[in-house]
């Protein structure tokens, strides 16, 4: 049953002012980019993980790393390389000879807050072992399930795939990722006060927890009761039918990513101080939330041009 917007957004009452304050530490810390600390928080929010596409030196590690201080969750970071293996990530099960079992080893996985720091510097394989535990907040070794802590939230760090060393994450990989955001150049006041202030780094680590992992699970408790009208939903449809209709287009998007865009538009309207979602949220997000899923046709444009042009060709009613 969705919740009453009256409803919604007395959930949010009690934890408003603990949520301004990790949003605005944040900002404190990654100087310049409100609308990518923003977009961060809605992943997390939404039950969702993130993926951050740039440059080298641009930021990325430095948003997972302020996210993680801010939040007070257990964190922990795996540099991707090229020789990495899966149980590297996951685990390992190991024989002890006095007990005369195999006795399983948790890999840096069993955390609250992961960053997959250069992610696409891994084979495909090692990518992949993180597929079941996006999806399914669990990890399966020598057929034994394991289950991840609650909250389970994944940040990845990426590099542009022309970039020597990289491997392209497949579609499956990149379908497990609610949002993908780049942070780009900052601009010139931002940078100034950079070059001129005190490390990241430091202030990273002199970082107070603002929220909690019960804090944070109440808070996806709330954004999944914002609600979103009948008008509203049929909107993401009519985004979702017209991608597949779009000849440039090879694969639209699927259910599944259409479930994404509601409830990160559920967690952008929390964010705002809204019960109910508008359609500026559904169209403020579709970009991050769609362009990594479409697969273009060949000379048919990046996936962002696409998802712009899905925007301008579908009218709000």
């Amino acid at each position: 049953m969705v919740a009453s917007p009256a409803r919604a957004s007395m959930l949010t009452d009690d934890l408003r002012s603990a949520v301004d304050r990790a949003v605005n530490q944040v900002n404190t810390l990654v100087l310049g980019k409100p609308r990518e600390v923003r977009l961060a928080f809605v992943a997390l929010l939404s039950d969702g993980h993130l993926l951050i596409e740039d440059l080298p030196g641009l930021g990325k590690t430095t948003l997972a790393h302020a996210l993680a201080a801010t939040l007070g969750l257990g964190f922990q970071r795996v540099q991707f390389t090229s020789d990495l293996l899966p149980a590297d990530v996951v685990g390992v099960s190991v024989f002890d000879p006095q007990a005369r079992k195999f006795e399983f080893h948790p890999g840096p996985v069993f955390t609250q807050v992961l960053l997959a720091d250069e992610i696409n510097r891994a084979p495909p394989r090692t990518q992949s072992a993180l597929l079941e535990a996006m999806a399914e907040h669990q990890v399966t070794v020598d057929g034994t399930t394991h289950r991840l802590p609650s909250p389970f939230f994944v940040i990845a760090t990426q590099n542009p795939v022309d970039l020597s060393g990289t491997y392209p994450l497949p579609d499956s990989q990149l379908d497990r990722f609610l949002l993908r955001l780049s942070l780009g150049y900052p601009g010139d006041a931002a940078e100034r006060d950079l070059l001129a202030g005190v490390d990241r780094r430091e202030l990273i680590a002199r970082t107070r927890a603002e929220l909690d992992d019960a804090q944070v699970i109440a808070l996806r408790e709330a954004a999944s009761s914002v609600h979103a009208s009948e008008a509203l939903v049929q909107y993401v449809q009519a985004l979702l039918a017209r991608s597949r209709q779009h000849p440039g287009i090879r694969v639209g998007l699927s259910p599944r990513a259409g479930l994404a865009l509601l409830r990160a538009a559920r967690a952008h309207a929390l964010l705002l101080g809204r019960g109910h979602v508008v359609p500026e949220d559904v169209q403020s997000l579709f970009l991050p939330v769609a362009a990594h899923r479409l697969v273009p046709e060949t000379d048919a444009g990046s996936g962002e041009a696409l998802a712009k042009s899905l925007l301008h060709a579908v009218p709000v009613d």
